[in-house]
């Protein structure tokens, strides 16, 4: 009887470990300015189709905010648009977007 009910305890904790990882893994995708192992921040190519990141430009409660620099976006939401060799491609959507983009002048990344 010990025997049984050590084995559904263990079982209960590992499905309750494994499902709260789960959880967690697909509960925010952006964290430590990066979504889906990109890095947001770099070179990057606006594209129609085929993105790495579908975008939408918002005005308030955005998941990163974005300042366009023209070199060197080195730090975490600054970016630099290009034309070719980009480090990621976007596609600009008006519902559904993978990530909500605020653009700013000044002090850009995460929340």
């Amino acid at each position: 009887m010990k025997t049984l009910l050590r084995t559904v305890l263990a079982s209960f904790f590992v499905f309750s470990f494994s499902s709260s990882e789960i959880k967690k893994d697909i509960s925010k995708p952006v964290t430590d300015c990066e979504w889906n192992g990109i890095k947001l921040y770099g070179k990057v190519q606006f594209v129609e189709s085929f993105p790495d990141i579908k975008i939408q430009f918002v005005e308030s409660f955005p998941d990163i905010k974005v300042q366009f620099v023209s070199s060197f976006p080195n730090d975490c939401g600054e970016w630099q648009e290009v034309s070719s060799f980009p480090d990621f491609k976007v596609q600009i959507v008006k519902s559904f977007p993978d990530l909500k983009i605020q653009k700013v002048e000044n002090f850009p990344g995460m929340n």
